[in-house]
């Protein structure tokens, strides 16, 4: 991934809570069938070590999806975690002797995985899986009260998968290179759009230190 100095992020703290906040994401594998990808929830062990300097990766996936068998032998893949993103136009600037572009933010990490079809594991994942998405929603649904004789099935075509994350790099599209003026212009008009993903970009942008001042200040409030 090409990062322009202006745009990286290399706060580790930071990159984590991006893949916690897109978890997702985009698995790549490239083997015999040539490149293929799946979407998958990944769980993020934060705790560092030297096989895993960013962390671990956790999910699941069916044995039956083609790129399993390229995890069974790979020595690196790729998950992509996407987050907000959002087409800025010149016309939300004071200055508009430039050119539209789009704001983005995008975790990338890589490392060499391992599966396992060890059911306890498959269990185990599950079960974190379930409390991590659905246990905050509060619903009545209880993965504990699913009897083994209709979940054992679906442990039998599951596998898990661990990454240990041995490169990550992170880059965060966000006006950097636009005066203060131009991107409270740019976070009026995603605000004005509305939509989910234009307010998120909106909250990035109003998130940076010099727009956090700026935005404090009334004057510069009001015009937002």
């Amino acid at each position: 991934m090409f990062v322009q100095p202006a745009y990286a992020e290399k706060d580790i703290a930071a990159l984590h809570a991006g893949m916690r906040a897109w978890s997702f994401a985009t698995l790549v594998t490239q083997g015999q069938g040539g490149i293929q990808s799946s979407l998958l929830p990944f769980l993020l062990d934060a705790q560092v070590s030297e096989a895993a300097p960013f962390g671990t990766l956790v999910t699941h996936l069916p044995r039956h999806d083609p790129l399993y068998a390229d995890l069974l032998v790979a020595q690196e893949v790729l998950v992509i975690f996407q987050g907000p993103h959002a087409f800025v136009s010149p016309s939300w600037y004071r200055n508009q002797m430039t050119f539209p572009t789009w704001n983005y933010t995008l975790v990338q990490a890589r490392g060499k995985p391992t599966v396992s079809e060890d059911e306890d594991k498959v269990m185990q994942v599950l079960r974190r899986t379930v409390a991590h998405y659905d246990t905050p929603l509060g619903g009545s649904w209880d993965f504990e009260k699913i009897p083994m004789s209709h979940t054992g099935s679906r442990l039998r075509v599951i596998a898990t998968l661990e990454i240990p994350i041995t490169s990550l790099t992170g880059k965060m599209k966000l006006s950097q290179d636009k005066t203060v003026e131009d991107r409270l212009g740019i976070i009026a008009a995603l605000q004005a759009q509305g939509d989910a993903q234009s307010l998120q970009m909106a909250g990035l942008l109003r998130a940076q230190h010099d727009m956090r001042e700026a935005l404090a200040a009334p004057s510069m409030e009001s015009t937002s």
